[in-house]
């Protein structure tokens, strides 16, 4: 019988055509949610890291290279 590991984790690669996206912008564009709001809230009840951090700012600036994570998904942002 396996070792039970990691669960899987889906990543979703985001190429970003701009300087920055706004993080509740992200996970709408994404298909995370379904809309800004909804965004802001999963921000707002603390589901949403960046780079491994909690992240609070529902408008945080997310630029190529940053990896934003919540629930078992994770988002590479990388350049367009």
């Amino acid at each position: 019988m396996a070792k039970a590991g990691k669960s899987q984790v889906q990543v979703i690669t985001f190429p970003l055509d701009r300087e920055f996206i706004a993080l509740n912008d992200l996970l709408k564009l994404a298909g995370v949610c379904d809309s800004g709001g909804a965004g802001k809230a999963l921000v707002a009840a603390g589901e949403v890291s960046v780079d491994g951090e909690p992240e609070s700012r529902k408008t945080a600036k997310i630029r190529a290279g940053q990896v934003v994570s919540l629930s078992g998904i994770d988002i590479r942002v990388v350049a367009a």
